[in-house]
């Protein structure tokens, strides 16, 4: 049995994950796992799995479950999902909980010699110089959850790195990819909320609505697999069949498509480098229809030019960049911004925060910090109040 550490399992990473988990339920064993504060799913799990440890994560809630229930250990906050990744009986660890939070959990999944099923993109968009020193330290395999990465991901083990000469990344487009230009001026947070193929949680359907996620995702791939930013393009694909292509130096395109169904690349990543070996879910081709590909509109999604532009610059511009979308997202959730204002909260940060290139964590976490206070104290009604 295989034992597995799930951080942030309420969200849909950590639902799908769940889902794979019960197919394989001879093979996989739920060890441990993070909520923040959905504690009613927690004692249900629980109650299911009997897991080692749980940890619950909202401040608030510290200690309101003790210290067992049964024979789990309840563990909370920080120093609770440092626990929970490095146990004995953990080997592989989910890292599914979202924003830069999950960064130093992951590291010390990567000191404890865990396999990482990384989820949590901004760990290595946030820290990711860091973080690849770590893993080059300690060995560890790193495989992407995200359908795109996860894609691109199983095409490049199967063709020889030189012969690759460039890798794409497909986007459904989000929300409102089919909306009229004048329209984005005045869209509500419940239809940027209504995403047209995914079921996802708040923050990330925002951040596709926007185009913002996919630009999170050139840099995350920039990380991944060590391709310069010339050699990593996006295109729209609205039937979000196709994850992820790779061309190769004779100008073929190979492409991984799959149902959009995230299943796929959680079950991938839990088996790697084993194969999956079971139908998870079956569509034939002639089911497809037809597969639409088309370059994004700039002007509709001003956001990818600027994480090219924050990717270029190293260091910690894409920390800026992501730390600057975290607040600007939220503040849009929480109705104090336009939803056009997310790219411009961006830039303006990029604008005003100096880059750096730090050599340790605390240089990176720094500049996090730094740009989540710049943002908050110019855009937040509440804080200027």
């Amino acid at each position: 049995m295989i034992g597995v550490s799930v951080l942030g399992i309420s969200g849909s990473v950590g639902s799908s994950t769940l889902k794979v988990l019960k197919q394989f339920s001879t093979e996989f064993s739920l060890q441990a796992f993070s909520v923040h504060s959905n504690l009613d799913l927690a004692k249900k799990l629980i109650s299911e799995f009997q897991p080692e440890a749980v940890c619950i994560t909202d401040p608030q809630l510290y200690g309101v479950l003790g210290d067992k229930v049964g024979t789990t250990a309840i563990v909370y906050g920080d120093e609770g999902l440092d626990a929970i990744v490095s146990l004995h009986s953990v080997d592989v660890v989910v890292t599914a909980i979202v924003g830069a939070v999950g960064a130093k959990p992951t590291a010390t999944a990567i000191r404890a010699r865990k396999k990482i099923a990384i989820a949590n993109k901004e760990t290595l968009i946030t820290f990711g110089p860091w973080i690849k020193e770590l893993i080059a330290e300690y060995q560890v395999s790193l495989v992407p959850v995200d359908s795109e990465h996860n894609a691109l991901f199983q095409l490049l083990e199967k063709e020889s790195r030189e012969n690759v000469r460039s890798i794409i990344l497909t986007a459904s487009g989000g929300s409102f990819r089919d909306y009229p230009l004048e329209d984005l001026q005045k869209v509500t947070v419940e239809q940027a909320l209504h995403h047209p193929v995914w079921k996802m949680g708040p923050k990330i359907t925002i951040d596709s609505a926007g185009l913002v996620n996919k630009a999170l995702e050139v840099i995350e791939a920039h990380f991944l697999f060590d391709f310069s930013y010339d050699e990593i393009d996006v295109v729209i694909h609205p039937e979000s069949l196709t994850h992820g292509m790779i061309e190769t130096k004779d100008g073929a395109i190979l492409q991984y498509t799959s149902h959009p169904d995230m299943i796929f690349p959680i079950a991938h990543s839990l088996f790697y480098p084993n194969k999956t070996p079971a139908l998870l879910k079956e569509r034939k081709p002639h089911s497809w229809k037809a597969l639409h590909f088309h370059e994004p509109d700039h002007k509709r999604y001003p956001a990818l030019p600027l994480a090219y532009e924050a990717g270029r610059a190293g260091g910690t511009a894409p920390a800026i960049f992501n730390s600057a979308n975290e607040i600007a997202a939220q503040l849009f959730l929480n109705g104090e911004i336009p939803f056009l204002s997310i790219p411009q909260v961006i830039a303006s940060a990029l604008d005003r925060i100096p880059n750096s290139f730090p050599s340790d964590w605390e240089g990176f976490a720094d500049k996090d910090r730094e740009t989540r206070e710049f943002v908050l104290h110019k855009y937040s009604k509440e804080v200027r109040a």
